[in-house]
């Protein structure tokens, strides 16, 4: 069983949207999400590079839908904000290149029958703590937070436009005392901006920022702050670096903390148990905390490819857990939740993007933690609470 550490630093890192690798998730997700509008039975794994004024496509995709390609990645890159011309890499710039087939018969042989399989092996991991609203760990939360609001305020004020880019990191370092946060040690931002700007504006704007985002209770004078520590970031997105699909799964769910599956997760479709069964671990260990069943909980699923129920399930509560043991509470899951990659799918409503929410939403700031997503209801609490009073009565 793990155990939570008494007194230490963690840190997690994030990348906004400009980031290459984001770039190229954004557009992978826009084309999944413009496939399952037209059609919710679309198997898609999309694949994407990016470098300087390139973006190529490639995957499996076998759809109905009438899907311009190349349309759908331009308005993606542009939505970022990558529309300035000469720059090294923009939409109104950039070449696409398309290398698009059919999804393999033998895979589809397992995910198209009445009882879906999965679409692939593997073990998922979904993780949740109480030290955040959001029950996500801290450090990734206000990470995240902090390159979000600076696109924000990119996207939303000319001067700020004028001055900074799309391409942009952060990292957040908390000091823990007997679990919970206690307070931020040092913040590190790098961000892509125009020649004319000068640091001290940065340093200004990350300052502010900061104090935005971040709880004031966690913020002291003893911060450090490392502002584009290089002295200069003016070359970046992926004409400064090339970009690929699926490089920021630590990014994309836990900035590190708990265990991580081996999948990535932006481009594929439902049917993908990467995806689908890491969102539904991510449902129930939110469900568990949020229902005070545990402060901190693990789940760890696997399966394999073609095969409806999951080969294992394990709760990992690092101590927290209210039952007499985490065996206990793996069977209040199992109770409570149905893990077949088909049930998962109709209970999140994974096949139908577009009604408040979209793939192409979760390709920055992190895959939880955003009440947006389907996977981020609290709405199984009562039927925990309720089958775990039953367990302890029998």
């Amino acid at each position: 069983m793990s155990k939570i550490k008494t007194n230490h630093v963690f840190t997690s890192e994030s990348v906004s949207e400009g980031h290459p690798d984001k770039v190229c998730d954004r557009i992978s997700d826009a084309i999944l999400d413009a496939c399952l509008m037209q059609d919710p039975q679309s198997r898609v794994a999309c694949e994407s590079l990016t470098t300087t004024n390139l973006i190529v496509i490639s995957g499996e995709i076998t759809t109905d839908a009438k899907v311009n390609w190349q349309q759908v990645a331009l308005d993606a890159v542009r939505d970022i904000g990558y529309d300035q011309e000469g720059i090294g890499f923009s939409a109104d710039d950039a070449k696409v290149m398309i290398s698009i087939h059919q999804q393999s018969a033998d895979i589809s042989m397992g995910v198209s029958r009445a009882d879906q399989g999965a679409g692939d092996q593997g073990m998922m991991f979904g993780y949740a703590s109480d030290e955040t609203p959001e029950l996500m760990p801290a450090t990734i939360i206000y990470a995240h937070k902090i390159v979000e609001e600076f696109a924000r305020m990119r996207k939303n004020d000319p001067e700020v436009a004028k001055m900074l880019r799309p391409d942009a990191k952060s990292q957040v370092s908390i000091r823990y005392i007997n679990g919970k946060p206690a307070a931020v040690e040092s913040i590190v931002v790098s961000h892509q901006h125009s020649p004319e700007m000068p640091i001290s504006y940065l340093e200004n704007l990350v300052k502010k920022v900061v104090k935005k985002v971040i709880p004031a209770e966690l913020l002291n004078d003893e911060i450090t702050y490392f502002v584009n520590p290089t002295g200069r970031f003016e070359i970046g997105g992926p004409h400064g670096d090339t970009g690929l699909t699926g490089r920021k799964i630590i990014v994309d769910t836990y900035g590190g903390v708990g265990s991580h599956g081996g999948g990535a997760f932006s481009g594929k479709d439902p049917s993908k148990v990467d995806r689908s069964a890491a969102y539904f671990c991510r449902y129930i260990a939110k469900n568990l905390v949020a229902a005070k069943l545990a402060k901190k909980c693990e789940i760890q699923v696997a399966y394999a490819i073609g095969v409806a129920q999951p080969l294992s399930i394990n709760v990992d509560t690092y101590g927290t857990g209210i039952l007499a043991s985490d065996a206990d509470l793996e069977k209040v899951v199992r109770k409570v939740f149905d893990l077949r990659p088909a049930k998962i799918v109709e209970e999140l409503g994974l096949k139908y993007p577009g009604s408040g929410w979209c793939y192409a939403d979760t390709a920055a700031y992190g895959h939880f933690g955003r009440n947006i997503f389907p996977w981020e209801k609290c709405d199984r609490t009562e039927e925990l609470i309720n089958a775990a009073a039953e367990f302890k009565k029998n």
